[in-house]
């Protein structure tokens, strides 16, 4: 049943795996130039994370490669370890690692991310994806593909880049990004609703096509396209050359602590990239499928376990070659699979014909994947929810944009927790003050459902409030659970009431009036083994 639905999926994964391979072999390349590793441990980590990752994972639409989050991780490690081979041991370790975290069920973490820092991330991811490519689409390829973080690789920033553009932009390639974008956008908006041909021949296709066409036809002349704005596939001479790209670790670093350190920290990124793309994916995938976060852990491990033997970089599932998978109508993880092979047998038969390909063609198909993310329409939409699903949403995008994903991340998620607990602060009680016909101040507070130390200075400020000669109805009928800080509060202001002449009365689950100096018998003690808490029980 399953091959089936798979069989009769191809007719939309054909079309996106193709586009996804068209976005995955410039960031495979880039990526290992950013992380200071051999061209081909890209394309390694990009075979792997298709045919393996696709393979052992529960996600449907999500595609997994090297990322761009690890890129100064593995830059760092390559030079503290003493060279690419014994770095190669720890992403072994780091897959290793991976598979024990989804044993541990570990892949629960993925789902206590608020859905404001889950579009903050797309939409950050979205924007940074177009503020990178711009100078590429014009030509400037001094950043090497694939580098997301705000401080570069080349020594600019993602906005003096785009300053240092202005007088660099190449005639050539700019000529045919501008044809290619305006053939897609064509192809898109126009064509794609007239036949089902064109949403089987996708504008990607056609666009690189047009590229290697122009490059070809253009070649020498002062439009056309250099060498070094083409992509660039490692050429092996032989099989033997060919087999020479591949690196193994080298094992006799495993006693070395900090190669553990390295494996544990690979490991640990790698899994919340990837928890947090599987959230991610999850949100925009059209039929709503929920991937198995603990089966994309032991995927995900398995297959760094197996990139790390033969040479290729840590892998995670991707944001952004998962979005172009399910912008482009890729319905099963037969997609994922079948871009793994197309980068597997380009690399084989076809590296030259690659090395034909403008990288600003590549750059025009990922400015239509960033645009797609970040539609201006999401942030009027996120205004709309409110100040509590707005402001985590764009201090995500801004944390992404002027640091790194995983740090835009954590910042969203700071202010996210902030939020809660100015919330749960505010949502302790409820207070209706009622001024009696004689004269006395009649007033009831009614408690939460759980009521714990974050209330503890609302409820505070509230009861050091109330006016002498009043009456207090504390209404605990819906609360089940009461921490030990406000117990004390109770037992504080009870002594304090007296003095001010205030009455109080508690309210309890049966609708009994008890008095406040009895609480005692109306708290019993939670039998937990810190005996901090208590658990509220009808005296």
């Amino acid at each position: 049943m399953k091959n089936n639905s798979y069989l009769s999926a191809l007719k939309n994964d054909m079309p996106a795996s193709l586009v996804v391979f068209f976005v995955a072999l410039p960031l495979c390349l880039g990526i290992a130039l950013a992380s200071g590793a051999p061209l081909f441990s890209g394309i390694i980590a990009g075979i792997v994370g298709g045919i393996v990752v696709g393979g052992l994972s529960g996600s449907k639409i999500g595609v997994s490669g090297p990322a761009a989050g690890l890129a100064a991780i593995v830059l760092t490690a390559i030079g503290t370890l003493g060279g690419y081979e014994n770095f190669l041991v720890a992403v072994v370790l780091g897959g290793a690692i991976q598979i024990v975290f989804g044993l541990l069920k570990a892949g629960v973490i993925g789902y206590y991310f608020p859905s404001s820092v889950i579009k903050g991330m797309l939409t950050g991811i979205g924007i940074i994806i177009i503020l990178k490519q711009i100078p590429h689409f014009f030509g400037y390829d001094s950043d090497p593909e694939g580098d997301f973080a705000f401080l570069q690789v080349d020594g600019q920033t993602t906005f003096s880049e785009i300053g240092m553009m202005f007088s660099n932009i190449s005639i050539g390639p700019t000529i045919i990004a501008i044809i290619g974008l305006s053939i897609m956008l064509f192809w898109d908006k126009v064509l794609a609703k007239k036949a089902k041909f064109f949403k089987v021949i996708q504008g990607p296709l056609v666009a690189v096509v047009l590229g290697i066409v122009y490059y070809v036809s253009t070649k020498g002349t002062e439009y056309g396209v250099s060498v070094d704005h083409l992509v660039s596939v490692p050429i092996p001479s032989d099989f033997s050359s060919f087999i020479g790209q591949f690196s193994f670790p080298n094992f006799a670093a495993i006693t070395n602590p900090a190669v553990w350190v390295t494996g544990f920290t690979i490991a640990l990124v790698a899994s919340l990239e990837t928890l947090l793309c599987v959230e991610a994916t999850d949100k925009l995938d059209p039929d709503k499928n929920v991937t198995p976060t603990n089966r994309e852990l032991l995927a995900q491990g398995t297959g760094n376990m197996i990139s790390g033997l033969i040479g290729g970089l840590p892998i995670t599932q991707v944001i952004v070659r998962s979005s172009a998978n399910i912008q482009s109508g890729g319905k099963s993880k037969m997609s994922t699979i079948i871009h793994g092979f197309m980068l597997l047998i380009s690399v084989v038969l076809i590296p030259g014909l690659l090395n034909m390909i403008p990288l600003s063609v590549l750059a025009a198909i990922l400015l239509i994947v960033g645009f797609k993310l970040a539609k201006p329409a999401l942030f009027a939409s996120m205004y709309a929810l409110g100040w509590k699903q707005f402001l985590p949403f764009v201090v995500t995008v801004l944390g992404i944009i002027f640091t790194d994903l995983l740090m835009g991340i954590g910042l969203g998620l700071m202010v996210g927790v902030v939020v809660i607990l100015i919330k749960s602060y505010q949502n302790s009680h409820f207070l209706h003050i009622q001024d009696a016909s004689n004269g006395e101040i009649r007033i009831k507070m009614e408690l939460a459902e759980e009521v714990t130390f974050f209330n503890k200075g609302a409820i505070l400020k509230e009861l050091d409030s109330l006016p002498e000669n009043s009456f207090l109805e504390l209404d605990v009928r819906k609360t089940r659970y009461l921490d030990y800080d406000i117990i004390e509060i109770l037992e504080d202001f009870a002594s304090k009431a007296k003095n001010r002449n205030i009455t109080i009365k508690l309210i309890s689950e049966r609708g009994e009036a008890l008095n406040l100096s009895n609480y005692v018998e109306f708290f019993e003690l939670n039998p937990k083994k810190d005996n901090s808490n208590y658990e509220l029980k009808s005296a």
